[in-house]
């Protein structure tokens, strides 16, 4: 009768371990998710301000005609279905481009000092610095899980559990000007 009692409760005790160790991995696993979506959210707001940077600038710099269509490209790329990888190499071409036409401002001291153009450089700041912020938060979540799946013994239940490493996410951030 002891020897039942000895197997129920390491049976129980099996269970609730292999339960809270799985519970903790969906956790974590989301934890990177809505980590992603901070970052994601940056991004939307930096490509709902490119085309109002755009406009600006084409009235100024007609014979940018490329580095501006390239902008729009890219732009449209990045608001695709590509991996997290893939968005951080298109994040950072379009990073280089809007650096480009940053860069503008000094050879057309109008566009310098038009006011829109201003604002619209101080909210790009603005939204760097957020982004910069949720991609350190959401590349450090991504650590903590991918390390968390990769320990013993967890990976024991990671990869019958079909959890994945996620993807770093990495893209340069933008020269805005500031000096």
């Amino acid at each position: 009768m002891t020897a039942m009692w000895v197997i129920g409760c390491t049976a129980l005790a099996l269970t609730c371990l292999c339960v809270f160790t799985f519970n903790d991995l969906v956790t974590s696993r989301n934890r990177a998710r809505a980590a992603w979506s901070g970052v994601d959210i940056q991004l939307q707001r930096r490509h709902d301000l490119v085309p109002q940077l755009v406009a600006t600038v084409q009235g100024y710099a007609a014979h940018e005609q490329a580095t501006l269509t390239a902008i729009a490209e890219l732009r449209n790329r990045a608001q695709g279905d590509a991996s997290i990888a893939d968005r951080g190499q298109i994040e950072h071409e379009l990073g280089a481009h809007i650096s480009h036409l940053l860069a503008l401002q000094e050879n057309y001291p109008e566009l310098k000092a038009g006011e829109n153009f201003l604002q619209l450089q101080r909210d790009l700041v603005a939204i760097e610095d957020r982004l910069q912020q949720a991609r350190s938060a959401y590349n450090q979540t991504v650590l903590d899980y991918n390390t968390q799946i990769q320990n013993f013994p967890l990976l024991l239940f990671a990869r019958p559990g079909g959890f994945a490493p996620a993807e770093f996410f990495q893209a340069d951030k933008v020269s805005t000007g500031r000096g």
